[in-house]
């Protein structure tokens, strides 16, 4: 979208990051405004643990389609699936993760996925920094006055910061 201001025209693009799971799935939605970052939303998507898996894959789903209708986000930015020895998680995040494709392929938006290390990189320079670390520039990056809480809302902002990011140096892959 291009955004008029006076004499000059803005280019502006909304990203929204997701850092899915079947507990918590973090979300954060931010706006370039040519080489400002503005964020608009953060936060989480928290399924009762009470109920059956697939009833939170629903309400995950249910709730993304919610923020892409409020926000009308020009693309969609997932974590890639990290697997560990527990093959029985890696399989639930798997389907999580599913939700958020299916979510942003139900509005025609692109998806591009970036490793956990890529965004952490983005935001403070290290591909192995900190919960900790990555709470603080987020923070800073966007200007909040406090930490995104919880970390995986900062993860999630970090995904978007990321992938605007990625024009120079980060190379995300469309999905």
């Amino acid at each position: 979208m291009i955004k008029q201001t006076g004499s000059q025209s803005v280019k502006e693009s909304v990203v929204m990051g997701v850092d899915p799971g079947t507990i918590i799935t973090g979300f954060g939605i931010v706006r370039e405004e040519g080489k400002k970052i503005l964020p608009l939303d953060y936060g989480c998507i928290k399924p009762p643990a009470s109920k059956k898996l697939s009833d939170r894959y629903w309400i995950i789903y249910s709730a993304l389609l919610d923020l892409m209708n409020r926000y009308r986000p020009d693309t969609i930015v997932v974590e890639t699936q990290y697997v560990s020895k527990n093959v029985q998680s890696a399989m639930k995040l798997g389907m999580a993760r599913g939700g958020v494709i299916i979510a942003a392929k139900s509005r025609g938006l692109p998806i591009y996925e970036y490793s956990p290390t890529k965004a952490k990189l983005a935001v403070t320079g290290s591909g192995r920094a900190g919960k900790e670390q990555v709470q603080a520039m987020t923070q800073r990056l966007l200007n909040l006055p406090a930490p995104p809480e919880p970390d995986d809302a900062a993860d999630a902002l970090a995904l978007a910061i990321c992938h605007l990011h990625a024009k120079q140096s980060y190379k995300g892959v469309e999905i």
